[in-house]
């Protein structure tokens, strides 16, 4: 546990500085919501005031006087969960012949059903001519809420109908066609039950979700032949039509005036009645409109953009350490897998909160009515899971990329192919109600889906209550049936997890710049132990065969390595026994062995030196002892410990110098000291004198060079640091690959200086290509 803390404590503190010296691009991603809504409010003050400026008194066009008819497969019928008496069949919605039912009810039935008789009967026949007048003397009506007088499709309601009358209206500028519907009162005992019926015509009030609309609903209440009182209810939902941006119509006014003429018609005859010519607007005063809200005609896609921005940022921060082999030089060091993601993943996470905070405070300071009215609780659970499961899917994808271009390219790809594929493919599949769910819930288990989804409902709840002075989504609507907040909260949170595993286990199996790879079932008792068996002792019969070609120090050292793996070897720092690495031939070429049966015993105390030129196999070998490469064969140990199954365990008793400097340039050489001294559990004072004593033996004091940035550091200095690391924590094996490189003469005596006093307590391997080293 002790050591678990260490590391944490080391990365948390390297990861602070590093960060702290890019604190400017942070606050650029960071603020760039801020900037973007600053800019949202402007547009919105200039809209506003712009609206103000130019409006003139206007004098409205005139209407037709239509009711508002549900859409013939909407129209109400009789279900499993709607079987109310007197509805039809539901078959009738196959021909489209359902009728416009009407509810009625009130103190006084025989009053009640009276007046209603009365209301489908009119004089008008409609003809291939029936004009503006007609449509005013009749009842007629269109399934369309648009504020349009060319509605494109007309029913006249009538009591009984024969077939449809095509018709030309000479104030109107296409055909249209005029479809008889019959109108059916159907009498209810109580307001009750009529509500009932209602409540069970909308999706969210039946258990198959499904639309049973009726024209209107009539309360008589005391209404008698001396008073006239009435309740009219009506579907105040069409207001709300999101597929338009055009204004919404409710079309009450002809509602009301065919009760009225119905209960005149029944006091004093068929020829008394109120003409209800037209409607229209009222005038328009000039300098008044009621302003609007900008983020109701901005598209959700712009809010998935804007939150999706920090997904390339983490990606990419990710695979960078891959790429330049960071990550596995801090695992080589003695850095776990569970310090390492732990502290990486909560950084993002903070940096992700405070993004999703700005974003979130700065929209409602704007006054946009998504952030305002939708309920402050519902939106930040929405914006923190998602936001987890965005740095989820980030570790996902780091796991399979090793190369930064490559894996920028597909983020900022992801980022704007899912708002534009949410728009034109994914949003017409939401608005469809005949859509299968099960489909969308399937889409949404794509997260940026999920979150398009969930900006989606944001918006039509605010917009619905920014039209009726309302408020938008809260806790108790998650429940209905159309809202996919619910759901998409619940794929989301499943994913969180689901991806933190998946991306572990392929870390952990996937070799691609984060170390050696593990078995596909690493995770199960002894599976890889059991794999590795035949290759841990070694094979008499391959022994003899190398015999015959092997010098006679090379036969000594591989009898002497045989002898040691029969017995206790704990004098040993690194044993290798028959070590390969071989490469496939590809294109009829054969196969390559970079390294080709090397058996080694390295005792503590030895400086053990590999020469030879360019091509040799130095490095492979080095790579494969540091678990950047996997044998192909063969088997070693060092400290006892099994180069193929024990590989975490061995990283923390081991230091390396690799051929190429693995820095960061934005920390100094100080404080790489100061990060890998804490890896390998040194803290206090004693790893304060480590570091001094580091900086002074490899002349990294002078000029405050100890306290200079990496990237200003000269190829000798670099190398110097990179030497000074692999020795820092006293480690018990030490790998350094051709640590001498680009040095000047004085460097290179003071470097073997300090590797000859260093190798008293522990075992060294080194390579060159200079015979004089």
């Amino acid at each position: 546990m002790a050591h678990f803390l260490n590391q944490t404590n080391a990365l948390f503190r390297k990861n602070l500085i590093y960060h702290k010296r890019h604190v400017r691009s942070h606050l650029k991603v960071i603020l760039f919501p801020a900037v973007l809504f600053i800019l949202l409010g402007v547009l919105q003050s200039y809209s506003n005031k712009a609206k103000r400026e130019k409006i003139v008194p206007v004098f409205p066009d005139e209407f037709p006087p239509l009711l508002q008819i549900p859409s013939p497969q909407f129209r109400a019928v009789m279900t499993d969960s709607m079987p109310f008496s007197g509805l039809p069949d539901a078959s009738c919605r196959g021909t489209g012949s359902c009728p416009a039912t009407v509810l009625i009810t009130g103190n006084n039935r025989t009053l009640g059903e009276s007046v209603a008789g009365k209301m489908f009967v009119d004089s008008s026949e409609p003809n291939s001519t029936t004009d503006f007048e007609t449509i005013a003397d009749g009842i007629f009506g269109t399934n369309f809420s648009y504020y349009t007088k060319y509605s494109g499709l007309l029913f006249h309601i009538r009591p009984q109908c024969s077939a449809a009358i095509p018709s030309h209206f000479r104030n109107f500028t296409s055909q249209t066609d005029v479809i008889c519907v019959e109108g059916l009162n159907l009498w209810h005992n109580s307001s009750a039950e009529i509500n009932d019926e209602l409540f069970k015509g909308f999706r969210e009030g039946n258990t198959e979700g499904k639309l049973n609309e009726v024209l209107a609903a009539y309360d008589f209440l005391d209404t008698s032949e001396e008073n006239f009182n009435v309740n009219i209810q009506f579907n105040s939902t069409y207001e709300d039509n999101h597929l338009s941006d055009e204004p919404q119509l409710l079309r009450i006014p002809r509602a009301e005036n065919m009760v009225t003429n119905a209960y005149l018609q029944l006091l004093r005859g068929s020829a008394t009645k109120m003409v209800l010519d037209f409607v229209a607007e009222m005038p328009i005063p000039g300098g008044f409109e009621r302003p609007g809200d900008i983020s109701t005609f901005l598209n959700i896609v712009f809010f998935t953009w804007v939150i999706l921005q920090v997904f390339p940022v983490i990606l990419s921060s990710l695979v960078y350490e891959k790429q330049r082999k960071l990550r596995i030089m801090m695992k080589m060091h003695g850095l776990g897998d569970v310090p390492y993601w732990m502290i990486t993943y909560s950084y993002f996470l903070v940096i992700s909160l405070i993004y999703m905070c700005c974003y979130f405070g700065f929209g409602v300071l704007t006054g946009l009515t998504i952030f305002k009215l939708n309920s402050y609780g519902v939106q930040c659970i929405f914006y923190f899971v998602f936001t987890n499961l965005q740095i989820s899917m980030a570790f996902l994808l780091a796991a399979v990329f090793s190369n930064l271009k490559t894996a920028s390219v597909v983020a900022y790809t992801i980022v704007f192919g899912t708002g534009i594929l949410a728009f034109l493919l994914f949003q017409p599949l939401v608005d469809d109600a005949s859509f299968p769910r099960g489909w969308l819930i399937l889409m949404e288990l794509y997260p940026g889906f999920s979150l398009y989804r969930g900006l989606y409902e944001l918006s039509q709840y605010a917009r619905g209550g920014f039209r009726v002075g309302t408020y938008g989504m809260f806790w108790e609507y998650l429940s209905n049936i159309n809202n996919g907040m619910r759901e998409v909260l619940i794929i989301m949170s499943i994913e969180w997890v689901v991806f933190l595993i998946v991306s572990y286990y392929l870390d952990q199996v996937i070799s691609s710049g984060s170390g050696n790879r593990r078995s596909l079932l690493f995770f199960l008792p002894n599976s890889q132990r059991k794999h590795l068996t035949s290759l841990d002792k070694p094979s008499k019969q391959s022994s003899e065969s190398s015999v015959q070609i092997e010098n006679n120090d090379v036969s000594e050292e591989r009898e002497k390595v045989e002898e040691l793996l029969e017995k206790a070897h704990s004098n040993y720092s690194a044993i290798c026994y028959n070590l390969k690495k071989m490469y496939p031939g590809k294109d009829g070429n054969p196969d390559k062995f970079a390294v080709k049966g090397l058996s080694l015993a390295l005792p503590r105390g030895e400086c053990f030196g590999m020469l030879g030129p360019n091509g040799a196999g130095k490095t492979t070998f080095i790579s494969m002892m540091t678990g950047l490469l996997e044998p192909s064969s063969g088997s070693a140990y060092v400290e006892g410990l099994n180069l193929r199954t024990q590989m975490n365990e061995i990283y923390g008793s081991m230091g390396v110098c690799p051929q190429h400097d693995l820095l960061w340039d934005t920390l100094t050489g100080r404080e790489h000291l100061l990060f890998y001294g804490r890896l390998k559990n040194l803290k206090g004072a004693a790893l304060s004198q480590a570091v001094e004593k580091s900086l002074k033996s490899f002349n990294l004091c002078q000029g405050g060079v100890a306290d200079r940035l990496a990237k200003k550091y000269s190829g000798g200095m670099r190398r110097r640091l990179s030497v000074a690391i692999s020795l820092i924590g006293d480690p018990k094996v030490v790998y350094m690959d051709e640590p001498s490189t680009g040095l000047d003469p004085a460097s290179r005596k003071m470097l073997w200086d300090v590797v000859k006093h260093a190798k008293q307590d522990r075992a060294i391997i080194l390579t060159s290509t200079y015979l004089y080293s």
